[in-house]
């Protein structure tokens, strides 16, 4: 919009958002969970065997992580739960030790050929309260081959990311309460 405008002062409305503030102990951030078309041409077998690189795998029936480290899988109606072997070589970067880095990272990357979880048309997210149900319903209907149900990240995990002066990757928060739609209304 500032290259269209010719005139431009920085006091225009797209120079602004609208920014709410809540104390941090008022805040719950929700996990961000993942689903997947298609297993990248590999059988469920042999993306079972491919992640075992990285990942312990247990047939634990879990659907939600019960600690950081931990992802549970939804697949072939099966729930397991992955646990990533190499937690110590990532403890130091606020960025690569958040359980979505490391699922991007050593899973949906390398296995799964998912390179941009931001363009890649083969990857949902499922935020906040829809939870392991509407994994398990989109997984269980054919709408996608695989569900990641991660564990929340944290407020300190969150604090040490902004402390960096960084920015968290790709859909790693669902934040509550959210502002209730139609609060405030502003034409651009």
């Amino acid at each position: 919009m500032r290259a269209d405008n010719s005139t431009h002062t920085g006091q225009e409305d797209y120079n602004f958002v609208v920014a709410g503030m809540y104390p941090a102990e008022d805040l719950r951030i929700l996990p961000y969970n993942r689903v997947v078309e298609d297993l990248n041409g590999l059988t469920s077998d042999e993306f079972l065997e491919k992640i075992q690189d990285e990942f312990t795998v247990a047939d634990t029936g879990q659907k939600v992580p019960q600690r950081h480290g931990d992802v549970c899988m939804y697949m072939d109606g099966v729930w397991r739960t992955l646990t990533y072997t190499h937690c110590e070589e990532t403890d130091s970067d606020p960025i690569e030790r958040l359980d979505v880095s490391i699922l991007q990272h050593h899973l949906l990357e390398p296995i799964l050929g998912i390179h941009d979880a931001r363009t890649d048309q083969r990857i949902g997210f499922v935020g906040g309260a829809r939870g392991t149900d509407e994994l398990v319903r989109l997984v269980d209907g054919g709408t996608v081959k695989v569900a990641f149900s991660m564990y929340p990240t944290t407020m300190d995990d969150l604090f040490a990311v902004s402390d960096m002066g960084e920015i968290m990757p790709p859909k790693s928060t669902w934040f509550e309460p959210k502002l209730k739609d139609g609060l405030l209304v502003h034409k651009i």
